[in-house]
């Protein structure tokens, strides 16, 4: 229904486009999202001896108890429940309800793929493609067994880390990605950028009579030299918890090799300021030696040097990276 209203929303406006007028259009595909349903064609998609199991069905080793979720959404639907899973960590599911909920989940995303390339194929016959930017990207990521966890409502790496993809005709012809870090605040100011529009403002601290500001840095730079040596060197992400019966909140930092979270007390209305020095728990990762993030080195001794630096980086927030805090140089 969504695919189908799109191509007729592009047909629409087309002759307006023609002549000049610019549109923009938003089209969120609510899938692969439980429940995973899809025509049953795309199961033939993905056999069940080509889908593997998570090589790591264990939380990781050190792990702040804050940090875990117990899946109740998935656990909530009739046939989940029957299985009587606990949620805890170092539990999982059936090793065979594992591989099926993993087929679904593929089953969903090609699904969803299938009515995406629809959309795009209409605003090929139209004559639209060569003069359109167009944005793909994935709100969250998903967990599917890794740790032993499912669903989205986590500060892990594999839930955090999710697709971008951004078509800009003239520049993007060729191809091209880049391995620096970016984020989703950077997609406002890139199409601004790209459509030719003034330049947004960044946000102020408190911003909350401003009608348009960005948190966030325009990727057009990348997109032009995906190499770019001054960049960004941190991107960041935060996930809500209620604690003993307190409000908190996993702030992290990811940088080129670390993944760094701090888990503290949250004030909500009217300022929504976290509380430091209310820690309920911390995790770093080094995604060069352990990229599935199995090991917390937070309470390591010899990563404490490390630690405090990642921790003034996080707390110094996105605004020293707009700005080139640390010592980072800024770029225009």
């Amino acid at each position: 229904m969504l695919a189908d209203h799109a191509v007729q929303v592009i047909k629409d406006i087309t002759q307006k486009a023609k002549n000049g007028e610019n549109f923009f259009l938003a089209v969120g595909f609510h899938k692969p999202h439980l429940p995973f349903q899809f025509p049953a064609r795309f199961l033939d998609y993905y056999s069940e001896d080509s889908i593997h199991l998570p090589p790591n069905p264990q939380a990781p080793d050190g792990m702040p108890d804050i940090a875990w979720r117990s899946y109740n959404e998935l656990r909530g639907y009739a046939d989940i429940a029957r299985l009587n899973a606990s949620g805890n960590p170092n539990t999982t599911l059936p090793d065979q309800v594992v591989k099926q909920l993993r087929i679904a989940y593929y089953s969903a995303v090609s699904f969803m793929d299938f009515e995406l390339g629809r959309v795009l194929d209409e605003l090929e016959n139209q004559g639209l493609a060569d003069n359109t930017i167009v944005s793909f990207f994935g709100d969250h990521g998903w967990q599917l067994g890794e740790h032993g966890e499912w669903c989205k409502q986590t500060n892990f790496d594999i839930a955090t880390h999710s697709p971008l993809m951004i078509r800009v005709p003239g520049m993007t012809d060729h191809g091209m990605s880049t391995t620096k870090l970016t984020e989703f605040v950077d997609l406002f100011p890139t199409l601004v950028e790209a459509a030719g529009l003034p330049t947004l403002p960044t946000c102020q601290v408190d911003s909350s009579s401003t009608q348009d500001c960005t948190e966030g840095r325009s990727l057009v730079p990348l997109l032009q030299h995906p190499n770019l040596p001054s960049w960004k060197t941190a991107a960041l992400s935060q996930y809500p918890r209620v604690y003993n019966n307190t409000s908190a909140m996993g702030y992290t930092i990811t940088t080129a090799r670390y993944r760094y979270t701090e888990w503290v007390t949250f004030l909500s209305k009217p300022h929504y300021m976290p509380q430091w020095d209310q820690l309920h728990g911390v995790e770093l990762y080094d995604h060069l030696a352990d990229p599935e993030e199995n090991h917390n080195l937070a309470l390591n001794a010899a990563q404490q040097g490390l630690r405090s630096r990642l921790r003034g980086q996080l707390r110094a927030g996105w605004r020293a990276e707009m700005t080139g805090g640390h010592g980072r140089p800024t770029i225009g």
